[in-house]
């Protein structure tokens, strides 16, 4: 059993912490911006809310967030009351934020300075795997650093791997999120197309879902998308974040993301049609020009 604490209490984050507390049995302390879901979180799994992410880090051997983006994240690390002014000594940091891999990079560093770890590790899995436990985990850190905390992120996953130093845990989340794109775009484009050609979708679908076709979108999306249905996962505007992120790093790589930026675009129309919540596979409603009820 462990010290930790978790900063943010979102539709990750709130089980995440849960997990913590309940299949690892650690002594866990909580922080939220907004102090209710908190002090729900307090009296629901029996741990301990915290008025700063300073005061949430104090004495804590891991220290896990699940922010917003960038900015959130330096606010709740490095900024006015920030966990990292609460850090001891070899405390070890782990973000689960999609965000940047240039702010890992400086996260890393500013902990290093205070004599503690960092670990940029995004999760893909979505709110159904949060609240399952059963997370894929992209890691960037030190690997005896990695070794040390790896069997409290397993806590809530079923994958949890290191992919290289600092950064790379964001890094290989864009890799994902560049094949999420393409892949959610083409199932749209041929249930779009079955449609007009008169086929029956169900049967379309059972004939080719065992062969090169296949997916995991395929598997658990193809049927709402049909059906006009968006409720069931990561919303259009969290893809359009990570999306811009992804964009933004290829530009400084010098990456060719063709087929990526114009899926971005497609999402942009999404969201002008008033899917900004509605899940990444409603990629289809801009090519049926209509979201069923």
């Amino acid at each position: 059993m462990a010290k930790v604490a978790f900063i943010g209490l979102g539709v990750m984050g709130y089980p995440m912490a849960g997990y913590l507390a309940s299949r690892g049995g650690h002594e866990v302390t909580v922080y939220n911006r907004t102090r209710a879901k908190a002090d729900k979180w307090a009296a629901e799994h029996g741990g301990t809310a915290a008025a700063t992410p300073r005061e949430a880090a104090e004495g804590c051997d891991f220290v896990f967030a699940c922010v917003g983006n960038d900015d959130d994240l330096r606010a709740v690390t490095t900024g006015p009351d920030g966990a990292f002014h609460g850090l001891k000594a070899g405390a070890v940091f782990i973000d689960h934020t999609t965000a940047s891999a240039e702010v890992a990079r400086e996260l890393g560093a500013a902990a290093a300075a205070r004599g503690c770890h960092f670990i940029d590790a995004p999760v893909s899995g979505g709110q159904a795997g949060a609240e399952k436990g059963i997370l894929t985990v992209m890691c960037g850190g030190e690997p005896a650093v990695f070794e040390q905390a790896k069997p409290v992120i397993e806590c809530f996953a079923r994958f949890v791997g290191l992919m290289g130093p600092v950064g790379s845990g964001q890094l290989t989340k864009m890799v994902n999120q560049i094949c999420i794109a393409g892949v959610v775009q083409g199932l749209a484009e041929a249930i779009h197309f079955a449609k007009q050609a008169g086929l029956d979708v169900p049967a379309v679908i059972s004939a080719i879902r065992g062969g090169a076709a296949q997916s995991w979108q395929m598997e658990n999306r193809w049927e709402t998308m049909a059906a006009g249905k968006f409720e069931f996962g990561f919303a259009v505007d969290w893809m359009r974040k990570d999306l811009g992120i992804v964009l933004d790093t290829a530009k400084a790589t010098g990456a060719r993301l063709p087929l990526t930026a114009l899926v971005d675009q497609f999402y942009g129309d999404v969201q002008a049609m008033g899917g900004n919540r509605w899940d990444t596979s409603s990629l289809i409603v801009r090519l049926e020009g209509v979201k069923k009820d």
